[in-house]
């Protein structure tokens, strides 16, 4: 195995980036080793690691939302620190080049449907240019620098959250305002209290805060709720480092290290420092417009409630379990939900235990923060899917797994995936306190295995960066996790701006 050697200047950067050496050292040997695939044993499907409610359990779902865990806190969990370059991507490059593509031509078709039309209108007049005019001659390209570029709206630099999606009678909306209307409808206590929490860029922070503030009056008085939004920023700590095509560590022009944005994974440590007992993540650009929320809302109420009911159950056992002296019938009534409700196999060595290890090992097991994943059916969408995995020491679990996990290469592994059913669209409803109502170290319970390599460049430089366990990948590998089928309604992500034109993203029609 090769060793590193860094010099005093690195240690120096090191130090006041927040990076430990020996990290830093084991990260460079996955770059050598590769990092390791994932090794599936079957895709979930229906029936069998993705639990379908019949019409009778989801009204038990949602009559649970509406009475038990009232005194538990939630919070609305948002990673937004992403840019919106990607969903840009075609119309930069149209700008980029001066030539005119499809993907223009369809968006320029549409673009009085978009949400930000009238706010590029203002924008062309303050150099006296009138939209109208330019559309007319195809005259494109001061259409594409007064909405892309930094001296102009800046839509090619902005987060995701800032960019406006819905328009309305009164305004625009942009994903984050969005959020707060959902979350009203779903996140607050019975004290009418509605928390949310939003991962942001920090050169951004105050423009979110500011967006908020001048918000936050007309909707706490709309929906008789008292709001409260924090944000954070991904620690710099959590950077990767990168390296050059030789597995070397990559440098600056300045001979500096060069550390990278660790992916979404490095978030675990924002959501282990939230004060909640129950979160509820979602993505920041899977929101609708409002006139179709309501089927959204509903289903996250029914995901809540199928979360609650599981949860006491797990609780109650373990109240049983930490009480003198168990019972055989209690270790096998124990031992049964395990198996059939939660999908967890007790170890080998379980049946012939004697009863004392045998309550220690369930406590063990049942002991650990909980999640409830919405799953789509499969519709080619790209992203993460449900699959049973084998986790050396771990057995064969419930696991989100990307794509880039998967060792293709293995004809086995690849059929495995191709037998996908299911999608991961992020709708999650997380329990992070434990029995006692103590927080979980989430770090505890982290796949540090589970990582990515991908090629980047610099400055035209080509290069290799690592990507943390994502979050509800292998940041949640040693959770307790339960898949269930929600409808394809629930999932309007935006991952191009054409994604907009989609129904649920456009006014709806009006009745009558």
């Amino acid at each position: 195995m090769k060793s590193f050697t860094f010099s005093k200047k690195d240690i120096i950067q090191m130090t006041e980036t927040g990076h430990d050496q020996d990290q830093i050292k084991s990260h460079l040997h996955l770059f050598e080793e590769g990092a390791p695939f994932a090794r599936l044993d079957r895709p979930c499907t229906a029936g069998d690691g993705i639990r379908t409610l019949s019409e009778e359990e989801r009204q038990a779902c949602l009559q649970a939302n509406e009475t038990c865990g009232g005194d538990k806190k939630r919070i609305k969990f948002v990673p937004a620190s992403g840019a919106a370059t990607r969903m840009f991507k075609k119309l930069i490059a149209a700008l980029n080049s001066g030539q005119p593509s499809a993907d223009t031509a369809f968006f320029f078709n549409h673009i009085q449907k978009f949400a930000f039309f009238e706010d590029l209108k203002t924008s062309l007049l303050s150099e006296g240019l009138t939209l109208e005019a330019l559309l007319s001659k195809a005259d494109h390209a001061p259409l594409l620098r007064h909405l892309l570029t930094r001296d102009h709206l800046n839509y090619a630099g902005l987060p995701k959250g800032l960019i406006k999606f819905h328009a309305y009678k009164d305004r625009s909306r942009t994903a984050f305002e969005e959020h707060l209307v959902e979350a009203a409808g779903y996140a607050a206590s019975r004290d009418n209290a509605c928390a949310l929490h939003f991962t942001v860029p920090p050169n951004h922070r105050e423009r979110f805060a500011s967006l908020f503030n001048k918000l936050r009056a007309e909707y706490e008085a709309r929906f008789k709720t008292r709001l409260s939004v924090d944000f954070s920023i991904q620690d710099p700590a959590t950077d990767t480092i990168a390296v050059d095509m030789k597995n070397q560590p990559f440098r600056l022009a300045d001979g500096r290290l060069l550390f990278r944005p660790g992916g979404h994974g490095a978030l675990i440590h924002n959501l282990n420092n939230l004060d909640a007992d129950i979160v509820l993540i979602k993505n920041i650009d899977n929101v609708v417009h409002e006139g179709f929320i309501k089927d959204i809302i509903e289903w996250k109420k029914i995901l809540i409630g199928y979360f609650l009911t599981l949860q006491d159950q797990i609780f109650n056992f373990l109240n049983l379990l930490h009480c003198q002296p168990v019972t055989g019938a209690l270790i096998d009534q124990t031992s049964k939900f395990l198996t059939d409700e939660l999908g967890i196999a007790p170890p080998d060595n379980f049946p012939a235990a004697d009863m004392g290890d045998q309550q220690q090992i369930l406590i063990r097991l049942l002991d650990r923060p909980l999640r409830v994943c919405g799953m789509v059916e499969n519709t080619g969408a790209p992203g993460g899917g449900p699959f049973w995995a084998n986790i050396p020491g771990h057995g064969v679990t419930r696991q989100i797994v990307e794509t880039a996990q998967i060792d293709m290469a293995d004809d086995e592994q690849k059929s495995i995936l191709n037998r996908l059913t299911h999608f991961n669209p992020v709708d999650l409803v997380c329990g992070v306190k434990n029995w006692k109502g103590e927080p979980f170290d989430l770090r505890r319970f982290v796949d540090h295995g589970a990582v990515f390599i991908s090629s980047k460049s610099e400055n035209g430089r080509d290069l290799k960066a690592l990507e943390l366990p994502g979050l509800w990948n292998g940041a949640m590998a040693f959770w307790n996790t339960l898949f269930v089928e929600v409808p394809a309604i629930t999932f309007n992500p935006v991952k191009e701006v054409t994604d907009l034109l989609g129904t649920r993203h456009q006014p709806a029609p009006q009745k009558g």
